[in-house]
């Protein structure tokens, strides 16, 4: 057995397709004596993979993107496509059809501070809508659990976040007014390694990426109430009947995919949210960011 220690971010039911990989011993089957560690931070686990103390991550494309859009020898590689649409909804009190996201331009929303990547990309719905979202007065930018309190008290009147929150708010005359996923591909969630511990240890990580694969396959077969059971012992602060309508909606959604190679067109769509938000300069190039060589896999 291959040692490997994997970094997870942190804790979240649209990384299903790892948790299942590894619960279901999928790397185990090939070969990889696999250990993960909550990092806590995207930045603190891409930290782990440059001094080394880590082989593997998952997490969003754009952290090597933004790395090589600013160095063209950054270390970070991508490789083992695992959620290629944006996991991120946006609710309100009550229901509202015919929402449309240039509507935000009039109302109050709370955008997650966690993580930048959600806003990147609802900005540039925005943009796609003839709105500028710097001209938009209310914007208010906190953590997700403040944005659903928020939202209840009637201080704002839309907030973005993920599931389970989602599911948590529906309970109480929230509705999902938007979802990222509609858009279509935006790469969200990937392997990736450094370029020299893909070489070292190219064999594991393409057993890592088979592993993957067979978990997104699972998935796909399977209905939600088998997947949020397997799911259910790393999300035990989780209401069962939340994580199981989490489960649903993302399924529905077309978050899981059945393959591991990152489609070039999710890649773009994530580099045009990037550059329009002024986080990147340029897209470095999908060669650039992503790794081909596992792409035979998928």
């Amino acid at each position: 057995m291959t040692p490997i220690l994997l970094m997870e971010p942190f804790r979240a039911v649209f990384y299903a397709p790892y948790y299942v990989a590894l619960d279901r011993g999928l790397f185990a089957a090939e070969g990889l004596d696999l250990r993960i560690e909550t990092a806590d931070s995207p930045d603190a686990a891409a930290n782990k993979l440059i001094d080394g103390s880590a082989d593997m991550a998952w997490s969003g494309p754009m952290r090597p993107m933004l790395m090589r859009s600013r160095d063209d020898n950054a270390p970070l590689r991508c490789f083992g496509a695992a959620i290629m649409r944006d996991p991120f909804l946006v609710l309100g009190m009550g229901e509202r059809p015919g929402f449309k996201p240039a509507d935000l331009a009039t109302l109050r929303v709370a955008i997650p501070s966690e993580v930048p990547t959600p806003w990147w990309c609802l900005q540039q719905d925005l943009r796609d809508a003839g709105v500028d979202p710097k001209a938009i007065p209310g914007i208010r930018h906190m953590p997700m659990p403040e944005g659903a309190k928020a939202l209840l008290a009637g201080e704002v009147d839309a907030v973005m976040l993920f599931e389970p929150f989602a599911a948590g708010l529906e309970e109480k005359g929230a509705s999902v007014w938007y979802a990222g996923a509609s858009r279509g591909p935006t790469a969200y969630s990937s392997l990736y390694a450094t370029e020299t511990r893909i070489g070292e240890k190219q064999d594991a990580l393409a057993g890592a990426v088979r592993a993957l694969g067979a978990s997104l396959r699972w998935i796909a077969e399977q209905a939600p109430e088998a997947i949020a059971a397997q799911l259910a012992p790393r999300f035990t602060d989780t209401q069962p009947a939340h994580l199981l309508r989490a489960v649903a909606r993302y399924k529905e959604l077309g978050l899981w995919q059945g393959t591991t190679r990152l489609p070039e067109a999710a890649l773009d769509r994530l580099a045009l949210s990037m550059v329009g938000a002024g986080a990147m300069s340029h897209h470095p190039g999908y060669a650039s960011c992503v790794d081909g060589r596992f792409d035979a896999l998928a």
